[in-house]
């Protein structure tokens, strides 16, 4: 994982710490992680036309981070270590 990934993951866990979503979100990830390379793959199917109304770069940034399932549990592990502080 390089650090522009690491960036866009800490705004997203920031962003569900914020809303207190954190106990649904770590549920969400932890029932549909095994998914998660499927998911990539369909949102690179749907680019072309979600990308009309998404900031192109960061939609395949986020598809890329969710193609590896090891990002997936980092994010995981970064809810959990920051909603506990």
């Amino acid at each position: 994982m390089n650090s522009s990934e690491k960036q866009i993951m800490s705004l997203y866990v920031k962003k569900v710490i914020d809303k207190k979503m954190s106990v649904p979100a770590v549920f969400f990830l932890e029932m549909f992680k095994y998914l998660s390379f499927i998911f990539s793959q369909s949102m690179i199917v749907f680019g072309p036309l979600a990308t009309i109304f998404l900031n192109r770069k960061k939609y395949y940034q986020i598809s890329n981070i969710l193609s590896k399932r090891n990002n997936i549990e980092y994010f995981i592990s970064e809810i959990e270590s920051q909603s506990n502080e």
